[in-house]
């Protein structure tokens, strides 16, 4: 497990005033008010002093941050916070995306099929991404019960059961038919 979790990004200025936009990665935006954030080489600390809701996104001053120049050089900073700072995780089925990145992948069978690299939410529901063990192009898997039947955090590592649809479509790259 990490020590520091990310938690939110830094979009761009808004207004003149020093506002941001700022992209919250849990489930509770309102909570980031009550960490103290810190950039990703941890020696830059931030506090958020005003938050609101906007269409997709968060509007946030930050603590001694006065002025569109000074907004604009945070952009694309990604905010972390200490991992003893965050609250547990709800129950067995609930997993902090930092502590899923690295975990080895197995097949059923027990067979490596790779290493997570990333999690994903593109609006219908989390997605988990591998890189192949033999290297190639990494695969992308729902992040179901039914995809992802075991997770085990512990002895560092998940179960990634292929639905057919995604296993018949790798195949199909497999081979040149010749055909036009």
């Amino acid at each position: 497990m990490t020590d520091r979790v990310l938690i939110a990004r830094i979009g761009a200025p808004h207004g003149v005033r020093g506002e941001v936009r700022l992209f919250a990665f849990g489930e509770d935006p309102g909570a980031l008010r009550d960490y103290a954030l810190t950039d990703e080489s941890g020696r830059r600390t931030f506090r958020i002093a005003a938050l609101r809701a906007a269409k997709d996104h968060f509007v946030a001053r930050l603590k001694d941050v006065d002025d569109r120049n000074t907004a604009e050089a945070l952009t694309n900073t990604d905010l972390y916070v200490s991992r003893a700072d965050l609250p547990p995780a709800e129950d067995e089925d609930t997993f902090y995306h930092a502590d899923l990145i690295g975990l080895a992948v197995d097949d059923p069978a027990g067979a490596r099929l790779g290493t997570v690299t990333a999690m994903h939410d593109f609006g219908a529901g989390d997605i988990l991404e591998f890189a192949p063990t033999e290297g190639g192009t990494s695969r992308l898997v729902p992040f179901t019960k039914a995809a992802v039947p075991v997770v085990d955090l512990a002895g560092r590592r998940l179960v990634v059961d292929l639905p057919p649809e995604i296993e018949a479509r790798e195949g199909e790259g497999d081979s040149e038919s010749g055909e036009d």
